[in-house]
């Protein structure tokens, strides 16, 4: 055996006994990211077998029974302390989210994930930016608040737009023109008021 070869075989074992030491935590971290993969599995929507209704009810049963099933392994000594100390707080960060993992699901356009909100809260900034060509929409959503979603949602297809028409033909006249006068007399009324009250401030 040539020196070089000699070489390049004691650097391999030494990466195979490194390997070999790291073989219990390696399983660990594979048992712990298996947990995490069937939470993800329960909660996704997409993995629903075709044809079965999915509710908040049925994602929150069965998400129910798969922590009852985990709580269980807590104290039958199958598992390692790390693996009970890690199972242990994941239950509890599960426990204290569940009232709101499964509220997405009797809604079908509701965003499901924290990334699909924030893509449909860019939309609506996108959208405004491109309407009043201004960069921050920070008075726009002090200002119109929750409506600002509302809107966006009536706009979406030909559907909501029809259906958002019929309602609207449905409105009493006088009730459409209702909000706007109310608008307009606050708005004559805080004028008033901040002008004779900047009157009686002002020095004599």
């Amino acid at each position: 055996m040539s020196p070089l070869v000699a070489q390049k075989l004691i650097r391999l074992q030494t990466i195979v006994a490194e390997r070999a030491a790291w073989t219990d935590q390696l399983t660990q971290i594979k048992r712990l990211y298996c947990w995490l993969l069937e939470v993800e599995h329960l909660l996704d929507k997409s993995l629903v077998p075709e044809g079965e209704v999915v509710s908040n009810a049925m994602v929150g049963s069965r998400l129910d029974s798969w922590r009852e099933r985990m709580a269980a392994q807590l104290t039958d000594g199958s598992l390692s302390e790390l693996e009970r100390e890690c199972l242990s707080e994941f239950l509890r960060v599960l426990s204290n989210l569940r009232p709101y993992l499964v509220q997405c699901y009797d809604r079908e356009d509701f965003p499901r994930t924290n990334n699909e909100m924030e893509r449909s809260i860019r939309a609506l900034k996108t959208q405004y930016r491109r309407v009043s060509g201004r960069k921050n929409w920070n008075t726009y959503l002090l200002r119109y608040g929750r409506c600002v979603a509302y809107a966006a949602w009536w706009e979406q297809d030909a559907v909501h737009r029809t259906l958002l028409e019929q309602r609207v033909a449905r409105l009493d006249r006088f009730k459409k023109r209702l909000p706007g006068t109310i608008l307009r007399r606050c708005r004559a009324n805080c004028r008033y008021k901040l002008y004779w009250g900047g009157l009686l401030r002002a020095p004599r």
